[in-house]
């Protein structure tokens, strides 16, 4: 009597706990978020998360989507494919998710585009910069909602072979986006300026604590310019190295988001100026309504400038709500249907996401960093403003990458 007692009571507690604590409501759109919610690469993830919830927010506050709410859940890989895809199943199969959202790891990105391209669930991929993503392995149900390394680097090819250079280095971390990322501009570069020369390359392990040795041997070799090839704490943590060692004021160097404010803001004042960098979004430029309606906003909510991520993740939530609402219905082939050529306005001008690769058409800023009066960090100076249009690859160029 005692033992179906007992039982009888637990199954009333995990049944209580089950219905106190579902994990979406029942008339909702049901999103699941993958990302690294742990460790560096948070200072560009959380802003993804914010901009994100803060866009759903307002939408739910006017009445969601078709009579529903959006409602989310995130699920932290810790930069590990491995855990990132297992998540993106739960989500998918066990959490029933409508679609998905994620993530800064491209093995991560990739290993779940696979996944969902057989399950038909639409990927909305925020901070992953591998050109595989929609290029090579692109397809229906994948969506980039921020530039790839091919696009980056054609972006500051087109600012630098303007410019004077002519000897160039590379070095950067020993992983797909370093190299990706460095192929991107050499490539692109070689063919707008055929004259330069690429004397060596430099290649450390990711994470990598001392440069000295490296910066020791590009110095030698005496070249104009150098390509930095780093992504997340890599970053920071050569632009250190860069200052300390003296290289910033020996040999100018560019890095893919090295004007950005995630980037800079941790450093305040000891940043390197002098550095060229590309980045789609700064809180100060363009100085324009939108812009900083999008920032009061940020603001307000959050007590921070927004970053780059904020911009992805407010735009994500915009596109997929506009999309359910042109479909007419919650369902995954319409939205694709839907938001596909689709353009809405954002903070930096009017956004569309094209038909042949699902990619959004950013616009991307070049600039040189700087100390300037009223900042307690360095911003972005001497800004070119490089139009989508001339730097996204054509769509020709995509449906070859496919094959």
């Amino acid at each position: 009597m005692k033992r179906v007692l007992l039982f009888s009571m637990c199954f009333i507690c995990v049944l209580g706990l089950f219905l106190v604590s579902p994990t979406f409501g029942a008339n909702t759109i049901k999103i699941g978020i993958v990302d690294t919610y742990t460790g560096p690469a948070t200072t560009f993830t959380m802003d993804v998360l914010d901009g994100f919830k803060m866009a759903v927010e307002k939408i739910n506050a006017k009445g969601g989507v078709l009579g529903k709410k959006i409602e989310y859940t995130t699920r932290d890989e810790k930069f590990k494919p491995d855990i990132g895809l297992a998540m993106a199943k739960e989500l998918i199969l066990k959490e029933k998710v409508d679609l998905l959202v994620g993530t800064i790891n491209s093995a991560t990105a990739l290993a779940i585009s696979d996944f969902i391209k057989k399950e038909k669930v639409p990927f909305f991929v925020t901070f992953s910069k591998s050109s595989k993503i929609n290029m090579e392995k692109g397809h229906r149900y994948v969506f980039m909602m921020n530039e790839h390394t091919e696009m980056a680097g054609k972006a500051a090819a087109l600012v630098l072979a303007k410019k004077p250079y002519v000897k160039y280095w590379i070095a950067g971390d020993d992983y797909e986006y370093g190299h990706a990322i460095a192929d991107g501009v050499w490539n692109n570069l070689k063919k707008l300026k055929p004259q330069v020369q690429l004397l060596g390359q430099t290649w450390w392990k990711l994470g990598e604590a001392d440069f000295t040795p490296y910066i020791t041997q590009i110095v030698a070799a005496k070249p104009d310019f150098i390509i930095v090839a780093t992504g997340g704490s890599g970053m920071v943590n050569f632009q250190k190295a860069a200052k300390a060692t003296g290289l910033s004021q020996q040999i100018p160097f560019y890095q893919h988001t090295a004007i950005e404010f995630s980037t800079l803001a941790p450093q305040g004042l000891n940043a390197p100026e002098g550095v060229y960098g590309t980045a789609n979004y700064l809180y100060y430029y363009p100085d324009t309504p939108a812009n900083r309606a999008f920032v009061d906003e940020f603001r307000k909510k959050y007590n921070r400038y927004p970053r780059i991520g904020a911009l992805y993740g407010y735009m994500t939530a915009q596109f997929i709500a506009e999309g359910f609402k042109k479909a007419g219905k919650v369902d995954r082939e319409a939205l694709i249907k839907a938001v596909e050529g689709m353009s809405l306005d954002s903070p930096v001008g009017k956004l569309e996401i094209r038909t042949c690769d699902h990619q959004l058409t950013l616009p991307m800023y070049f600039g040189l960093t700087k100390k300037v009066g009223g900042y307690n960090y360095l911003i972005a100076t001497d800004i070119t403003t490089i139009p989508a249009k001339d730097y996204l690859p054509t769509c020709e160029e995509v449906k070859k990458a496919r094959k």
